[in-house]
């Protein structure tokens, strides 16, 4: 089979890395664009290499019985109407996070993908990333033993430098400091302890600094999870802190541990007063531009080739992450424990 055409639902800043992810793999090539805005189609074709032909009429351009795939980069609070959207119309979805925010637009979401029978990718990147590949690949190995505890968090100060900072500090925006950015730890997170999560508690709170002040949701929180199997777990999520961007995993196993790219395992015979590094391309940017979408997206397009399930991002993921997070928000709102 050809190229996949692709249809890019949402022109701003986070479209343009899709776009170049699509454009730099073999799989897909973007044909179509839909934006509020008008845009030149010349101009368009030009910049990013294929034949793109502009929409404003979202409708018109699911109606193109030729784009066989969508990638949806709107604002979060329109993904639920776009996404069921798209799936009526017989295409596939690439859905940024967070998924929706609403657990019931979530399921709405998943109800209509599955009706379609339509292949899904949700934009939980992390997972493909150097890091993350190399770090599940020496859990798979054992190296570290059996995890019984870890810590995931996302730390970045999201303030006006950022371009969606208007829209993303608004509730119907962003929605929580763990469903617009913290997402990604927590996903990360399940993927290394596994999803049998039985109990969460959060607690959320706020900095006093001026620079956050627009937010209209607690800007940092951190949740702590109980899993069936007996694991524990921790996940903070911060959009206020003024420092680098730190994405911080600390993995604890019954032969060793992982600090970010660091390693102590009992099994390779490792000094226990120190560290061993380990070669990895780390997560440290939050500009999209940075973000391993190119090997996520690809594996997406061989899915609907292969026509296979969407392996470490696919419908079922975005689900279960989702559903732990709205359990989480919903803890810290109430101050009680929730169990799922």
């Amino acid at each position: 089979m050809g190229k996949l055409n692709v249809g890019i639902i949402g022109y701003g800043w986070v479209a343009t890395a899709h776009i170049t992810a699509i454009q730099a793999g073999n799989g897909a090539q973007v044909t179509a664009i839909y934006s509020s805005r008008k845009h030149d189609d010349a101009e368009l074709s030009a910049k990013w290499g294929s034949d793109i032909t502009s929409y404003t009429d979202l409708d018109a351009m699911l109606a193109n019985k030729d784009i066989d795939a969508v990638s949806i980069c709107s604002f979060t609070y329109q993904h639920v109407e776009h996404a069921v959207k798209a799936a009526k119309a017989g295409k596939h979805i690439i859905l940024e996070k967070p998924m929706a925010l609403s657990w019931a637009d979530c399921q709405a979401i998943e109800a209509a993908v599955k009706e379609a029978n339509v292949k899904f990718c949700i934009c939980f990147e992390c997972r493909y990333s150097n890091q993350f590949i190399s770090t599940k690949a020496i859990l798979d190995q054992g190296l570290i033993g059996e995890l019984h505890y870890a810590e995931v968090d996302y730390l970045h100060g999201i303030g006006p430098w950022y371009g969606q900072f208007e829209w993303n500090a608004k509730k119907g925006g962003g929605g929580s400091s763990l469903l617009t950015a913290g997402c990604h730890a927590l996903d990360s997170l399940l993927m290394f302890m596994g999803t049998d999560v039985e109990e969460v508690t959060s607690y959320d709170t706020k900095s006093k600094s001026a620079i956050f002040a627009p937010y209209e949701y607690t800007t940092t929180s951190v949740t702590i999870l109980k899993f069936k199997s007996g694991k524990i777990a921790k996940c903070a999520a911060s959009v206020d802190c003024l420092q680098p961007y730190y994405f911080h995993t600390h993995l604890f196993g019954s032969e060793g541990s992982i600090l970010d790219n660091k390693i102590h395992s009992e099994k390779l015979k490792s000094d226990k007063h120190k560290w061993s590094d380990m070669s990895m391309s780390m997560l440290d940017s939050g500009d999209v531009a940075d973000h391993p979408y190119q090997l996520q997206f690809d594996t997406f397009f061989e899915s609907i080739q292969n026509n296979t399930e969407m392996p470490l991002t696919g419908l079922k993921e975005a689900i279960k992450t989702h559903e732990i997070i709205f359990a989480a928000d919903q803890s810290a709102a109430t101050g009680k424990s929730v169990k799922l």
